[in-house]
């Protein structure tokens, strides 16, 4: 598997970018954020159109959805559709209280042990699962995630863009790379400037204090105005700064890209000592997440160990998840019965929660069991409509017992909470496959590789479906035409010498 990064940099200068109507895709109702007023922006810069004269948007979100291309195609980013939706409504519900209104923002989580989080034009926001196994507390990951937000609001790559007077938007991308893969590695990023003919900037990969100064307080701002404990951000910050003083070389990544220094900690310190005190509890979602994340890392047998241990030790915040926790390692060791002794715990001690009803419907279907599994996920999506993990999970259990009618009718239901999951598409495509009907079948695939930015596949899959030979004419007619607007969005770029 190649690093996000090292993927991110080869393939971004010589493709062409995406299209112009691609942000609708984040406009949607699964995956949209539009920022609403009312925290206190004191201390911040007025920055006119700084920023502007250096990126259009169009520019930028054609950066942002090239970056979302490379991202989705590395094999880094977490697939886990309960932790990607833990960590996209964590962070829309902070950018909810952010100061821009009009800001759209896009949040996934990379799969990277390292202590990091990062933002990139467009509103991208990624995190590494080790800064989320990292936190002692939801507040904690909130911090980091309100920090990123403040250098997204406040516009600070391009602000960087602007100071080092850069008008090829060539160049601007490269940075950008380079700002994204100095998150790794400060040595691949410095290869990247010099591939790039672009030395002397390597200084502007790193945030500046005042930038990080105002990211800060906006995280502060966000972090209160969102219910969290604002003491979180110094106090994790400390943690950091701390572990990383007794090993040489060892500072986590998020402080070699975030420059930390005693004065800023004092700053946020101060800042915080001026709120009143509030005790934030942690959601059971952030416990189940960070346990399912250790759950599957490393070895079956470490994983087990880990949470017996814990359990046996008593070393532990919260118990439930770490009876979750060695359920889903049970699972990957093949034991279902004490798989099943763990649930029979939860359901026992702990409050009802969506998470769990999935892993009860996913014993069963490893049971083969397809009877009690549909129960369950008829039962659980009664209780949760909209939980994902389960509306794939008994979409995937009608198509293994050959109900096509029936999945296609539930998906024709669900499917309008999320226009532009790819997942839907795919389990159409699935369906149509079963029916013998090739039209539709590459219809819904090439939809689905459109949502996952691939456009190229894309194409090739609407071709397949004009090519199909069946479908009435009014199915032809649509296809045909959306094969043209596809074509398009890859020829438009380059007529107009964006990234030649």
């Amino acid at each position: 598997m190649k690093p996000i990064y090292v993927i991110l940099f080869c393939t971004f200068v010589a493709s062409a970018v995406l299209a112009e109507d691609l942000p609708k895709l984040r406009k949607a109702p699964d995956d949209r954020i539009l920022i609403a007023p009312g925290v206190r922006s004191d201390d911040l810069p007025d920055l006119g159109d700084v920023s502007q004269t250096v990126l259009t948007p169009l520019q930028e979100q054609r950066i942002s959805d090239q970056i979302m291309r490379d991202v989705m195609s590395s094999g880094d980013v977490v697939q886990d559709v309960e932790v990607t939706d833990y960590v996209q409504n964590l962070g829309y519900k902070l950018a909810a209280n952010g100061p821009d209104k009009h800001q759209l923002f896009n949040f996934f989580v990379v799969q990277d042990n390292s202590i990091n989080a990062f933002a990139m034009p467009g509103g991208l926001i990624g995190v590494h699962t080790g800064l989320i196994l990292a936190a002692n507390s939801e507040s904690e990951v909130a911090g980091v995630l309100g920090h990123e937000i403040g250098h997204v609001v406040q516009h600070h790559m391009a602000r960087m863009m602007a100071q080092q007077k850069m008008d090829s938007i060539k160049s601007i991308a490269t940075l950008a790379l380079a700002a994204l893969a100095a998150r790794a590695s400060p040595e691949l990023a410095g290869g990247v400037m010099t591939t790039a003919s672009a030395a002397g900037v390597q200084s502007q990969l790193n945030y500046t204090r005042e930038h990080e100064r105002e990211a800060d307080r906006i995280g502060l701002q966000i972090l209160d105005s969102a219910g969290f404990d604002v003491r979180a951000m110094p106090r994790f910050f400390e943690t950091l700064q701390k572990g990383s003083r007794f090993v040489e070389g060892s500072a986590p990544s998020f402080l070699r890209t975030h420059p930390l220094t005693t004065e800023r900690i004092a700053d946020v310190r101060n800042r915080v000592d001026q709120l009143p005190y509030r005790q934030a509890q942690d959601s059971q979602e952030f416990q189940y997440v960070r346990a399912k994340l250790l759950a599957n890392l490393g070895s079956i047998q470490q994983a087990v160990a880990l949470f017996e241990g814990n359990l046996a030790d008593k070393t532990y915040t919260n118990e439930a998840s770490q009876h979750y926790g060695l359920a889903l390692a049970l699972i990957r060791k093949s034991n279902l019965e004490g798989a099943a002794a763990q649930l029979a715990w939860l359901r026992k001690n702990a409050a009802r929660n969506a998470m769990v009803e999935t892993l009860a419907a996913q014993i069963e279907v490893a049971r083969n069991n397809p009877q009690q599994a549909a129960k369950q996920y008829l039962t659980a999506l009664m209780a949760f409509p909209g939980h994902r993990a389960l509306i794939y999970g008994y979409a995937e259990h009608l198509l293994a017992t050959n109900q096509i009618d029936q999945v296609l009718k539930f998906i024709n239901e669900k499917q309008p909470q999320y226009p532009n999951d790819p997942n839907f598409f795919e389990l159409r495509s699935k369906a149509y496959t079963a029916q013998g009907k090739n039209l539709l079948r590459h219809q819904a695939q090439s939809e689905a590789y459109f949502r996952r930015y691939d456009i190229p596949k894309a194409v090739e899959q609407m071709d397949l479906a004009v090519k199909a030979g069946d479908g009435d004419f009014y199915q032809r007619s649509s296809v045909e035409a959306r094969l043209n607007e596809l074509r398009l969005l890859v020829i438009e770029p380059k007529k107009e010498g964006f990234f030649n």
